[in-house]
């Protein structure tokens, strides 16, 4: 019985079954974590996304930007980018099983001393706010009103977190800190222009794993979303999982130990996308 953990997919259908089969992966007897960006850009989100409902059980979603993206093209508060892919998914013939089990997937999780999101953790919050906060949100979208809720979430403001916060402000901070953050500032303000790697932090940033003090020191925490770190955070008791797949980097799993040691595994992916400039 093996727990594993892997990145971004973002549609890399064929390149996970190439995975899961080099890791022997069983249903039956196995647990499987993805840590969100399950679809766009790559090849086959529509593939992805049915594999994993068929998968319930022994594999958990987080959701990420990318799939916030496609419920929000979906229900029309957002126009597709040049390099989204995801019409496969809009125009399937399960279009609606497909969304509704997208939107009722969580944004952290906790699982065998792991923390486990998309993007990253303001340093106020401890595990236990994290999955509190998080769970505020899984609660907005499974609710019958949540396309409301869709209308207000984009927007980099407020920056910050506080308690103080309510309604969409707070909702939002929540949401761009476990899905866009790369970095911030030693008090929490999220800055999301810079994309590169961690050594290119803007003055007065810095990685957000690397914020001293930050309430999660201690706990390890794996997510995806920063390609460009090619796995330098782990000695910050950090795994980052996204090794670019979708740009013609590796698809990697972390099969997670007993004592917290990870093993990691990979298949090499053909390039789907060139990197550059994104908005997302």
């Amino acid at each position: 019985m093996a727990l594993y953990l892997i990145g971004d997919l973002q549609g890399c259908d064929e390149a996970l079954g190439r995975l899961l089969k080099k890791i022997d992966f069983s249903a039956s007897r196995d647990t499987l974590v993805l840590l969100g960006d399950l679809v766009n850009r790559g090849p086959d989100s529509l593939a992805v996304l049915r594999r994993m409902i068929a998968m319930q059980g022994s594999a958990h979603c987080l959701l990420g930007n990318h799939d916030l993206h496609l419920l929000a093209v979906a229900h029309g508060v957002r126009k597709p980018h040049r390099s989204d892919t995801l019409d496969g998914i809009l125009h399937a013939s399960d279009r609606s099983v497909l969304l509704d089990w997208l939107r009722a997937r969580p944004l952290a999780l906790h699982m065998q001393g792991w923390l486990m999101v998309h993007a990253g953790v303001l340093p106020q919050w401890d595990v236990a706010q994290t999955l509190a906060l998080a769970d505020e949100v899984e609660i907005t979208l499974r609710d019958a009103d949540w396309g409301e809720f869709m209308h207000q979430l984009y927007g980099n403001q407020p920056a910050a977190w506080s308690a103080d916060l309510t309604g969409a402000d707070r909702l939002r901070v929540i949401v761009n800190a476990l899905t866009r953050l790369r970095f911030c500032s030693a008090d929490g303000v999220m800055e999301f222009e810079t994309k590169d790697s961690a050594a290119a932090a803007p003055e007065g940033f810095m990685p957000w794993f690397k914020v001293p003090g930050r309430q999660t020191l201690g706990t390890p925490i794996a997510f995806g979303h920063w390609s460009t770190l090619k796995g330098s955070a782990e000695r910050q008791g950090v795994l980052p999982l996204d090794t670019g797949c979708v740009w013609g980097g590796c698809l990697t799993a972390a099969r997670l130990g007993p004592r917290g040691e990870a093993e990691l595994i990979q298949v090499q992916c053909p390039q789907s996308q060139k990197p550059g400039k994104k908005k997302l």
